[in-house]
This record gives structure tokens, C-alpha cells and sequence, in this order.
């Protein structure tokens, strides 16, 4: 096959343990995914899960021990940090049942949603579409990947997210509105779930800005943590 012009590198990132690499094919993020979240942000109540995308592109892999540099994005100046215990997808599947769900993911990582807040702010007034709050380039911090076979699958434990060393958020896993199996099997609904996909389950209350020098350290129990640098 013949392209035009040299395709870009495949969007990857590093697997726990291995020197193999989990080449990323879609980002699908839940939103409001945590009912405290959900209230600070002016709703209540379990409403049915909501998607929004980012480009596979969007990841900014942080290997354990590192830290991740990421550029304070244009066109903003509110930008927010979204910690989020992220499902990586390993078997394509469409219509999932509910049971059968959890075999379709091959394992969890901790993620930011990071989000230009004031571009979402307009464009929820205006009913327009997110993307540029949420798709821009690096917007997906995201730590190595742990096979589900080596942790199991994961329903409760701390996530947390420290901005300069201070607490800004702080839940536990098993305070999903909607579960990871839910989700699964939900957006397989809409989308045939491919190996690759990455799924952003939502993030807990205390989101809040962040600037330049800044730095964000966070971690979801039996996951490690995911170290960024805003530059």
C-alpha cells in the first residue's frame, strides 16, 4: 500500500512489567461518573452514562518514575485537572452483555482528563460539542497499563490527585456512579469496542486549575501513580 505522505507513529503506551507497548485505537471518555463530581458541577442524580471523545493521539505516556511534561495548552486560561482510573480494552465485542463485559477489558491505568474549562463552560451555554475543551493535543496524561491478569479487575480502592504536594482529589473507585462492567457493556451499544480502546470512567469532586510550573501527582490503589509537569 502506497500513502501520500508517511503515516504518523501509532499512538502507544507502556505496559506494566514488559517491554511490549498498548497501541491506543480510540479514547472514549464517561462524564459526571461520580455523584459528588456530578453536584459540583450542577447536577444531581444518576443519570444515564454520557460519552465524549478524545483523538488516540491525545495520550501523553508517563512511564512509572517519570515525570510527564505537558505544555499549558492555547487558547485557555482555565485549564483543569480530571484524575481518572482508565479501562483499556483487549477483545472487540458490540452489544456486550452486562456479564460477559469485564472479559472484554485487558487492563486499567490512571489517567487525566485534562480540560480546558472555560471552552467547555462556553460551549455548554452555546450547546456546542466539547472538543476543544477536551480533544486538544496531550490532553490524556496517562501512566503504564496493568494487565487485568496481573491485578485483577478493579472495583474499589484510593484515587487521589495532589497539585504541588496539596490534596485537590481524593474518592475510591467503588463510588463509580456507573461501574466499569456498566460501561462497557453501555457504550458497546453505540460503538463496536475494538482492542486499543481506552475508556476515562470519570473523575471525583475537587477538580480544580492548574498553571505553568505546576505539578500533578496522582495515583489510584494497586495502580501506582502517574507524575505530570505542566510546562
Amino acid at each position: 500500500m502506497k500513502f501520500v505522505f508517511s503515516p504518523p507513529p501509532l499512538p502507544s503506551v507502556p505496559v506494566a512489567d514488559s517491554t511490549e507497548r498498548f497501541p491506543v485505537h480510540r479514547i472514549y471518555c464517561v462524564g459526571r461518573n461520580y455523584a459528588e463530581h456530578a453536584i459540583e458541577m450542577g447536577w444531581t442524580g444518576r443519570e444515564p452514562p454520557f460519552f465524549f471523545a478524545k483523538p488516540a493521539d491525545a495520550v501523553l505516556p508517563v512511564e512509572e518514575n517519570e515525570t510527564g511534561e505537558m505544555p499549558y495548552p492555547p487558547m485557555t486560561s482555565d485549564l483543569h485537572h480530571e484524575i481518572e482510573l482508565v479501562v483499556a480494552i483487549g477483545k472487540a465485542g458490540t452489544n456486550i452483555p452486562l456479564h460477559q463485559a469485564l472479559d472484554h477489558v485487558w487492563g486499567y491505568a490512571i489517567g487525566l482528563d485534562m480540560t480546558r474549562r472555560d471552552l467547555q463552560t462556553d460551549a455548554k451555554k452555546a450547546g456546542r460539542p466539547w472538543s476543544t475543551a477536551k480533544g486538544f493535543d496531550l490532553s490524556a496524561p496517562i501512566s503504564r497499563i496493568y494487565p487485568a491478569s496481573m491485578v485483577g479487575h478493579i472495583a474499589q480502592g484510593r484515587i487521589h490527585l495532589d497539585v504541588n504536594g496539596e490534596q485537590r482529589q481524593a474518592s475510591d473507585v467503588g463510588k463509580l456512579t456507573w461501574s466499569v462492567a456498566e460501561i462497557v457493556a453501555y457504550l458497546s451499544k453505540y460503538f463496536t469496542l475494538r482492542p486499543g480502546d481506552l475508556i476515562f470512567t470519570g473523575t471525583p469532586e475537587g477538580v480544580g486549575p492548574v498553571r505553568r510550573g505546576d505539578i500533578l501527582e496522582g495515583g489510584i490503589e494497586g495502580l501506582g501513580s502517574l507524575r505530570v509537569s505542566i510546562t
